[in-house]
């Protein structure tokens, strides 16, 4: 998860100070342009190598923002499609997906010397990792992301509204999940955070077919939490299915942006750079 995480990082930054955002490396990478007058010692080759520009190494000894991702790994989140229906090659889970946004926006955060804690669940909070900015402290976090896996229903807004009150330093909290729960449930949740003046980035991870309904023939439907099973035909439901869901996306979205909650709607087709990027975004705004 590690090496994982780093590439995809790394690869960002570099992506970064060759496109037309590159204010955005400069303010929040552990990096700034070699001025005259600099130390030669302090110049990272490595970053040299991969730009063919002059950077200096900064380090700054004091924590700047207090960062809490919170993973959904209730069983829905299991979910991956076909991503060729001939060949049956399957995307990864969402879950899986997740983890990997959550761990590169966590070795991003404290290579910025920001401070990341890490809360997962499902029907309840199964694990709690307080925010910290050192590297033993990511390596921690990094390992329950590794080991993390599906547990049983969804509790999302009472997982939500508990974490909110166990938050007490203010700071931004990121929530990836596919939100199937309650919606007016957890939109309460999530403005409970908002209540207690944190800053909150929704990050709602979908597979792609959740999206598109694009079945083929008869299906038996499965739930993956309650076991109960369906048969349909989701040909004669496609059109109807993709207008419930729009209406389900829009709603957070426009709820979200009515309560200063930024939000970004994902699938596991989504480059991982859109979280990185949207973190970089919200924490540009946040001083």
């Amino acid at each position: 998860m590690e090496l994982r995480a780093r590439l995809v990082v790394e690869g960002f930054i570099t992506g970064l100070h060759k496109s037309p955002y590159h204010g955005f490396s400069v303010e929040f990478a552990e990096h700034r342009q070699y001025m005259p007058g600099d130390e030669i010692r302090r110049l990272d080759w490595k970053v040299y190598g991969k730009t063919d520009r002059y950077y200096i190494k900064q380090y700054e000894e004091e924590t700047n923002l207090s960062s809490t991702l919170v993973l959904d790994a209730s069983n829905s989140m299991s979910f991956a499609s076909d991503l060729d229906g001939k060949k049956k090659t399957p995307r990864i889970p969402k879950l899986v997906y997740a983890s990997y946004v959550a761990a590169a926006l966590s070795y991003l955060m404290v290579q910025q010397r920001d401070a990341v804690g890490l809360t997962i669940y499902d029907e309840g909070i199964r694990t709690a990792v307080p925010p910290h900015a050192t590297q033993a402290h990511l390596r921690r976090v990094l390992r329950e992301l590794e080991v993390v896996k599906a547990g049983s229903g969804t509790g999302t807004a009472a997982s939500l509204h508990r974490i909110a009150e166990q938050t007490q330093r203010r700071g931004l909290v990121i929530v990836l999940s596919d939100l199937f729960d309650d919606q007016a449930q957890v939109l309460a949740a999530l403005k409970h955070f908002r209540h207690n003046h944190h800053e909150v980035l929704v990050l709602q991870i979908l597979d792609p077919l959740e999206r598109s309904f694009a079945f083929g023939g008869d299906a038996v439907f499965k739930d993956l939490e309650t076991d109960e099973e369906m048969m349909s035909q989701p040909y004669h439901l496609q059109r109807s299915y993709q207008k419930e869901m729009q209406s389900f996306l829009e709603r957070y979205k426009r709820e979200c942006r009515e309560n200063s909650i930024d939000y970004v709607m994902m699938d596991t087709a989504t480059p991982f750079d859109t979280a990185l990027f949207q973190y970089l975004i919200k924490r540009r705004r946040m001083g």
